[in-house]
């Protein structure tokens, strides 16, 4: 099975392991070389210790002889004494002369023959060159490992006399078993940590996979025709909040960009629709009016009652007809993008002659300046005032003991114009916000719910944007947003 195809929580589980068992090996490492470096340090230095103890027994036998001081008398002087010494001590001595004969053992006559009979030249010339006259080596013998000093002894007046040669065992028993014991304790330190490692990183890693879980749970519910979700699971580690965080924003950003589809797919909807509606109702609307008139102009109005009834038909079938030229305008001025006519002109003004149209005193006019200049068509502004002022007046409602108002601003904010439209009405409840600027959507009895589709179209045509706020039984106010060029 490849690595990559393991579960994350499997392999963070291992990891842990792994973890746990690589320590125990390093740390038993460190404390196997650990224990062989004091070992060796040991040796050296009870050696050394040894050495200096032995110097100064010989130094003292020197010191009392009889015999004259010198390399040939060495034997004499060290006859019974070497033995005292090693005894002592417990260690082999050997002396050797300066050209590295044997002289003198504390061994028994018939073990020395394994003793060297002459030292090498290599020691000999350590031994004579170095500054403290002093050569250690290691040799192995039946499996034993032993440390041999040689070093130079003087007479009183520090002259050269002999060689002197320790054989000093590596008895390591006793660290050995220090070291094993040591190892069963940290053996069984390690059996323990091993279990908890296992525990812990059970949990640790259900804990850590159920984070992840639940996301990948989410991102495979998510649906881009239906409401999704946001994730909530309360405290995490920060890389899992940042994942979440990262998600709902996608959400959020899915759910913008669903309504934004939806609606465009419902305003092209509605643009082919008006198309067809107005071409449809149109064409026959001319020849209708000219028939009825013509019919009004030759029928014999010898009878009183025919032209009462002439008449009556006409204007009502007139009506009928100027009914389904204004659905058919509606329609048709929705379903047509407005041009970009890119006229400099003044928003104060256009603003003021848009509404001249409406003779309600209670509909106010303010402006930051006498003149604010942009560019826009003058036809598509007064379209967009007109019918967001129309929408004020029609949001009041009927049978109402308050005086209505609407208030209608104009000013600049640096680069950007805006015309703001307030009215007092019953505002706009929460459940149709949404759809305020859906074409044909209405809460009215009359109209076709083209209205603000269209200002909307046309404020997006010039890069604008038109927003609103809204509370019920208190009133809407309308922002619209362009640039001056």
């Amino acid at each position: 099975m490849k690595l990559g195809k393991l579960s994350l929580r499997f392999r963070i589980f291992i990891a842990m392991i792994l973890l746990v068992l690589l320590a125990s090996v390093l740390i038993a490492g460190v404390t196997i070389y650990q224990y062989n470096e004091e070992a060796r340090d040991y040796h050296q230095d009870r050696l050394e210790r040894k050495e200096e103890n032995i110097r100064s027994s010989i130094e003292y036998t020197i010191k009392e002889t009889t015999y004259p001081v010198t390399t040939e008398n060495v034997p004499l002087i060290f006859k019974d004494e070497i033995y005292e010494i090693a005894t002592i001590h417990n260690m082999e001595i050997n002396l050797y002369d300066l050209e590295g004969g044997l002289i003198k053992s504390s061994k028994a006559s018939f073990a020395a023959d394994s003793i060297p009979k002459c030292l090498d030249a290599n020691i000999l010339n350590t031994v004579s060159n170095t500054l403290d006259h002093r050569y250690v080596n290691k040799t192995i013998e039946n499996e034993e490992g032993y440390l041999s000093s040689y070093s130079i002894i003087t007479d009183k007046k520090f002259k050269p006399l002999a060689i002197l040669n320790l054989h000093y065992l590596e008895d390591d028993d006793f660290l050995n078993k220090e070291l094993n014991e040591f190892l069963e304790r940290l053996s069984y330190a390690y059996v323990l940590m091993l279990i908890i490692a296992v525990v812990l990183a059970y949990f640790l890693s259900k804990y850590i996979t159920k984070s992840l879980k639940t996301v990948s749970d989410f991102m495979s519910k998510t649906r881009f025709e239906k409401r999704n979700e946001k994730i909530d699971i309360g405290a995490s580690s920060e890389e899992i909040e940042a994942l979440i965080n990262s998600y709902n924003s996608m959400i959020d950003e899915l759910e913008e960009s669903a309504v934004k589809l939806a609606t465009s797919e419902r305003e092209q909807a509605w643009r082919e629709m008006a198309k067809q509606v107005a071409h449809e109702i149109k064409n026959p609307l001319t020849p209708m009016r000219l028939s009825v008139q013509s019919f009004q102009r030759k029928f014999d109005p010898t009878d009183e009652n025919i032209t009462k009834k002439v008449d009556e038909f006409s204007k009502t079938l007139i009506q009928q007809i100027d009914t389904m030229s204004s659905i058919a305008s509606a329609f048709s001025n929705f379903a047509k993008m407005p041009a970009q006519q890119n006229e400099t002109l003044n928003v104060v003004k256009i603003v003021k002659l848009a509404l001249d149209i409406f003779n309600e005193d209670y509909i106010i006019f303010k402006a930051s300046d006498d003149q604010i200049i942009a560019k826009f068509d003058r036809t598509q502004l007064i379209r967009v005032v007109t019918n967001l002022v129309k929408n004020g007046i029609q949001a009041f409602p009927e049978n109402s003991n308050k005086t209505p108002q609407i208030i209608v601003e104009v000013n600049s904010e640096g680069d950007m114009v805006n015309v703001i439209v307030s009215d007092n009405g019953r505002g706009i409840s929460e459940k149709n916000k949404s759809k305020i600027f859906e074409p044909k959507f209405t809460t009215k009895t009359s109209g076709m719910g083209l209205g603000l589709a269209m200002v909307k179209n046309i404020v997006e045509t010039y890069n604008g944007n038109i927003t609103f706020t809204s509370q019920e039984g208190v009133g809407t106010t309308f922002k619209v947003t362009f640039p001056k060029e």
